[in-house]
């Protein structure tokens, strides 16, 4: 006899015999039954969406304007045509009534009816480009087309320039285009890290909106393609490469000549633990903390002016608003006669070469870039103003700083001090200060031939921070193995640079110039992230 069951035991299947149905519990007939109706439903939501897409692949097919728009044919380098691109900047009154073809991307979009409107972006110029059904350009598809465009595609646009009725504030080119064909070049995923508007936004705006979206440094870095794409970043990296051209072409114009010196060394060029050490084929090896050591072999090879524009490798621990482990280094070394005097009077020269090329050539990017980042215009003097460290250390003692060290380098607030005392007296953001306490200068410096303690050197600054820092150079080979000792380096790590003072050495001196710092203090930025295209620092290494 089987055991007794339970009461509320489920059914338990048991062998049937050939041709018989097994029984089924009231709870497994409901769980099919809803399993049954589920799929049905899922099957008949399938046919509708296939439905309505067939109706509306119909409907694209019958559009007789259909290939006015939609998706373009990839571009593979499979044909060269006469098409010309017009560059939105260049769109002007001048065009009002000419056809154009234009590719950017679409920074907003908005349906309205029977139309559409667009604002197209293509670096820091902006322009609107709208369209309305009509019998002969413009369909009810093609509008649906273009306001389901994402934001960041990128399209061409082929229309007529018109003049709207009413300024356009929300675009940087005050005509319209009329839009006969729109197709799609590069479809942009969404949703995207964050909107352009939001990282565009002005300081002023969060003054009257605190509430207002803050993109935050991090994210911005993280997604720094997207956040490139700013009008104010477009404009930034504009004026950087200003000021390299400017730097470059001054130079030339004073007889220089561009060199490339190596970025890996078997030494340190300047002395210090601030180095990225690496194995180099079985020995020790560091990057270039500058091109010091190389600019100076230079002009012992009769080069007599040379400039460099490379990278430049700091392991400096430090989270700052100014520093950077890798940086672009604008640097220069020449032949002096005398004084190292004759070395300042060219930066003097170049400098302000550079603020009236910046000024003269550049206005419309700073405007772009202070619309974002509101700050006073940059100031200086011609000639530049010159004050020995001496000076300096007077008018921080008249001031009320009687604690700074006549014999200490300056730190980085008592510096802002000084450019706030110096601004308010002389009425310059640019000054130069020199003969600096030698024991604060790297070991290549040359002593003040007065005073022991003091040294042929000298610090640039904008705004109160130090951009530039130089000196003439110690050319005799006995007295650079004694300083070095001195700064506690091995003359053996540096006898290949020690050895090219041998053979005969001009006088000579130099300085090197941190180009995202002097392009952050010309704008008045507040950090030197914003003027590095991707940053390294201590905390980032990527993207």
């Amino acid at each position: 006899m089987s055991d007794p069951v339970a009461p509320g035991t489920p059914p338990v299947d048991v062998a049937m015999a050939d041709g018989e149905t097994p029984q089924l519990s009231k709870a497994q007939l409901k769980k099919q039954a809803a399993k049954a109706e589920k799929e049905a439903k899922k099957a008949a939501k399938a046919a509708a969406l296939a439905a309505a897409e067939a109706e509306r692949k119909a409907k694209e097919d019958n559009d007789p304007l259909k290939d006015n728009y939609g998706e373009a044919d990839l571009i593979c380098s499979k044909v060269i045509t006469d098409r010309k691109w017009t560059r939105v900047n260049e769109l002007t009154d001048q065009l009002v009534g000419e056809s154009v073809l234009v590719r950017a991307r679409v920074h907003n979009v908005r349906a309205q009816g029977k139309g559409c409107f667009m604002v197209l972006r293509q670096q820091s110029s902006t322009v609107q480009v709208c369209m309305f059904v009509n019998d002969t350009t413009v369909s009810k598809g093609m509008v649906k087309f273009c306001a389901g465009l994402s934001k960041e595609t990128i399209i061409d646009v082929e229309g007529q320039v018109t003049k709207p009725q009413a300024p356009l504030k929300d675009c940087t080119q005050q005509i319209e285009i009329e839009a006969r064909k729109v197709y799609l070049i590069s479809k942009a995923a969404t949703p995207l890290p964050f909107q352009i508007s939001d990282a565009s936004r002005s300081e002023k705006d969060f003054e009257t909106n605190p509430e207002a979206v803050r993109v935050g440094q991090d994210t911005r870095l993280d997604n720094r393609v997207i956040d490139l794409r700013t009008p104010a970043n477009s404009a930034i990296f504009r004026l950087q490469s200003g000021v390299c051209q400017l730097f470059r072409n001054a130079l030339l114009a004073q007889d220089f000549m561009e060199i490339h010196s190596p970025k890996t060394l078997g030494g340190t060029s300047e002395g210090g633990a601030n180095v990225f050490k690496f194995d180099y084929f079985g020995s020790p090896g560091c990057l270039a903390q500058s091109p010091q050591l190389y600019k100076q072999m230079a002009i012992c090879a009769d080069f007599e002016r040379v400039f460099e524009i490379g990278p430049v490798f700091r392991a400096e621990n430090s989270y700052t608003h100014r520093h950077l482990c890798e940086f672009v280094g604008l640097d220069m070394e020449m032949m002096i006669h005398e004084h190292y005097f004759e070395v300042m009077d060219v930066l003097d020269k170049l400098f302000v070469s550079i603020f009236k090329g910046l000024y003269g050539q550049h206005k419309d990017l700073l405007d772009v870039v202070c619309e974002q980042y509101p700050a006073e215009p940059f100031q200086f003097l011609e000639p530049s103003l010159k004050l020995t460290f001496e000076e300096g250390i007077k008018m921080l003692h008249d001031a009320g700083y009687t604690d700074v060290d006549p014999l200490d380098d300056l730190s980085t607030e008592i510096e802002r001090v000084l450019g706030r005392l110096v601004k308010e007296k002389y009425h310059t953001d640019f000054y130069m200060l020199h003969r600096y306490p030698l024991a604060v200068r790297p070991f290549y410096t040359m002593p003040a031939p007065d005073n022991e303690n003091y040294s042929n050197s000298f610090d640039i600054f904008m705004r109160g921070e130090e951009i530039i820092s130089g000196a003439q150079r110690v050319h005799v080979p006995e007295m650079l193995k004694e300083r070095a000792i001195q700064c506690e380096i091995d003359p053996e790590t540096i006898a290949g640079y020690i050895d090219s003072f041998k053979y005969g050495a001009v006088p000579h001196g130099g300085c090197g110039v941190g180009l995202e710092r002097v392009v952050m203090l010309f704008c008045g930025l507040n950090n030197i992230r914003k003027t590095s295209l991707f940053p390294r620092d201590p905390k980032r290494l990527t993207p």
